[in-house]
């Protein structure tokens, strides 16, 4: 059930917060046991917060279409008085005082939450394959990944758990899980959501973002979500627009940019072919569809990997003496990042500019990208090289190519599905945009999302 039917079947009063958190909570207990997808579940707290919402809206008060609807966050939001682990044998015992940004905008919303998702450890991969909480699974198939680091809200959605579930997003870590499991996910522009509260990998990348079951709802959310926050330095004073897509998902006058280099190349054929029903879709609803030039993602993928292997190994550098508390890979990545040159860091920021003034022309030619949001689909758990484009690549490069980069320009990304394949596995397509451009992103996937119906 999306948040708006929720919504509106409390509205009718069909149905109670109680009811709908109790669904919820029995759905956890049900799938959980097979996807691994939440660490903690919070049942008193969600059950209480579920009677006093209905006790509000009995009283006339309804605070937002999120009232008394079941949500989950991703175990790297700080929430006051319950464990925040970041999928982290460092922080397996850590108790906040405090709750995220994000955690007390939902909580004002009247969301409740019903638990914290699993993760990749530290948020520092796109498996969520984690040696110390378990492997997250795919609810399309069990046996393959359901992407990350948001692995966990990835597959809460995906098998109905809850209706939305936070994510963060540093390399692809909303988009890729939205990907692999069939989810819409959101990367909005960098400083709309606030970052406070949230156990960061880095310093410049990090965004945060919701994954849900259709675009209006994530549309729906981003509005609660997005504001200044003077806690967070990198939050923007940019006003918050309607976000909500219009109706009749006419898409008149759009200009929609289908990069003529990189992203269409090495992508599997059935991913490839989704995504241009997508963008036919796209013009037979009044969109023009314009052949564009990007800048050369290969080497702005390079300068973001550079960026966070630095900016992590930093971030981490108190906790790097012991290293029996960190899994194999992500020790790895921080060793990496210990034997960068100061100079390679700063030359990666220098080339970070150069691009994002590079990247800026594009929006002279088109108001927004669609490419395919993963070149593959959902590798098998323990799968180290995807076959793609006549040949193999590393899982981790090839689920990360098509995404990374938007970080590092610090553009808004929004990933929607497209159809499943041949397998019956999620396809996806992402839809890039200026900067502050969700609305627009938002109206463009309404009109060319195609929601999956996941049958456990």
């Amino acid at each position: 059930m999306t948040i708006l039917e929720s919504a509106r079947l409390q509205e009718e009063k069909r149905v109670s917060s109680v009811e709908l958190t109790r669904q919820s909570l029995a759905a956890i207990a049900r799938w959980n046991p097979s996807f691994n997808a939440f660490l903690t579940v919070m049942e008193e707290a969600a059950l209480a917060k579920a009677r006093a919402m209905d006790a509000e809206r009995a009283a006339g008060k309804v605070r937002s279409p999120l009232h008394g609807v079941p949500v989950a966050v991703k175990d790297v939001f700080c929430t006051k008085g319950v464990r925040t682990t970041c999928g982290s044998l460092l922080f397996k015992d850590h108790v906040p005082a405090h709750d995220a940004a994000v955690v007390e905008r939902l909580e004002a919303a009247g969301a409740v939450i019903v638990g914290k998702t699993g993760m990749h450890e530290l948020a520092y991969g796109v498996t969520s394959n984690n040696p110390h909480f378990g492997a997250v699974r795919n609810p399309w198939d069990p046996q393959r990944i359901p992407g990350g680091s948001s692995g966990g809200s990835g597959a809460a959605v995906a098998s109905g758990m809850v209706a939305m579930a936070m994510g963060s997003d540093t390399g692809g870590s909303i988009r890729i899980p939205a990907a692999y499991c069939g989810t819409v996910g959101i990367k909005p522009t960098t400083g709309r959501v606030s970052r406070y509260g949230v156990m960061p990998l880095d310093f410049t990348l990090d965004h945060m973002g919701p994954l849900t079951q259709t675009v209006r709802d994530a549309a729906v959310c981003l509005q609660v979500l997005a504001g200044y926050d003077p806690r967070d330095d990198s939050s923007s004073r940019e006003p918050v627009p309607a976000y909500m897509p219009p109706e009749d998902h006419s898409l008149a006058g759009v200009r929609i940019g289908v990069p003529e280099n990189f992203y269409f190349d090495r992508v599997d054929p059935e991913v490839a072919t989704a995504v241009q029903r997508c963008i036919t879709q796209a013009q037979s609803l009044g969109a023009r569809i314009v052949a564009v030039r990007v800048p050369d993602i290969a080497a702005l993928n390079a300068v973001g990997r550079v960026i966070l292997l630095a900016e992590a190994s930093a971030a981490l550098s108190p906790y790097l003496a012991d290293r029996s508390r960190f899994g194999s890979d992500v020790l790895a990545l921080f060793d990496q990042g210990r034997l960068l040159a100061a100079t390679d860091y700063v030359n990666a920021q220098r080339l970070r500019r150069i691009f994002q003034a590079e990247f800026a022309k594009v929006w002279k030619q088109a108001d927004c990208l669609i490419t395919p949001c993963a070149p593959v689909v959902a590798p098998l758990i323990g799968q180290t090289e995807v076959d793609v484009g006549g040949g193999k690549e590393d899982t981790r490069l090839a689920s990360t190519r098509m995404v990374r980069g938007i970080n590092v320009l610090g553009l808004p990304a929004l990933a929607v599905p497209c159809g499943l394949s041949s397998g019956r596995l999620p396809m996806s397509a992402q839809i890039i945009g200026p900067p502050f451009g969700e609305a627009l992103l938002f109206r463009a996937g309404a009109a060319i999302e195609q929601p999956l119906a996941w049958v456990g």
